[in-house]
């Protein structure tokens, strides 16, 4: 069995532009999200491996300290309430039990509510972008450093295109998913930090579920 590796990256360290962002956010939705967080595992149920059902993975975080767990299709996508100052622990406590219950190491990204709503309100290709669904977002352990960041080669998959920003790898792929050069084992060799993705789609949804249904419903959110 290889150890847990935790990966949480929300921090005011963690791109001070994004968090000033971030903090707008929240006073638009005038409330507040207190603590409310959504975590991203990588790999879960893909491909007939890692496979782990969503009942399972939401008592596990329950176990694991946090509280109003709900999970978002069956990719691993879950959104939960933790108390101040124990969001590391958490994380780490659902990574080694994820890990351990499936015999491999398995990485956590957890966001804010407040984040993740800035993320996605904010893709830089959103404008040129074809079709939403050419537009994707890797969520990153910890902020790589600007050497590393100057290693990833903007020519490696044309006509995709990449942005990184803060803890987040921002993508266009044309061509879609299945055609491009840039993985998660090319961001994970270059960047050295682990990283998993997932589409603009699943993240504008999720940024919407961590609203309150009352405000959705008074934004016409639903």
């Amino acid at each position: 069995m290889t150890p847990a590796e935790p990966l949480c990256c929300d921090s005011a360290a963690c791109g001070s532009e994004l968090g000033r962002q971030a903090l707008s956010a929240t006073l638009v939705w005038h409330y507040s999200v207190g603590r409310v967080y959504v975590a991203f595992l990588r790999g879960l149920n893909v491909g007939g491996r890692h496979r782990i059902a969503m009942t399972d993975l939401s008592a596990t975080f329950e176990a694991s300290g946090a509280t109003r767990v709900r999970t978002y299709i069956q990719s691993g996508n879950v959104l939960f309430d933790v108390p101040d100052g124990k969001l590391e622990d958490v994380v780490a406590a659902v990574a080694g039990r994820v890990s351990a219950r499936l015999d491999s190491k398995i990485t956590v990204a957890a966001r804010s509510a407040a984040r993740l709503r800035a993320i996605a309100a904010d893709h830089p290709f959103q404008a040129i972008a074809a079709d939403p669904r050419q537009m994707h977002v890797g969520f990153l352990r910890e902020q790589p450093s600007p050497e590393a960041v100057a290693r990833l080669d903007p020519d490696r998959s044309p006509p995709d295109r990449l942005v990184v920003r803060d803890c987040e790898i921002y993508l266009l792929l044309p061509n879609g998913v299945a055609k491009s050069k840039l993985s998660n084992a090319y961001f994970d060799s270059v960047l050295g930090i682990p990283s998993t993705f997932r589409n603009w789609r699943t993240v504008r949804t999720l940024a919407t579920m961590t609203v309150p249904a009352v405000v959705r419903a008074d934004r016409g959110l639903n």
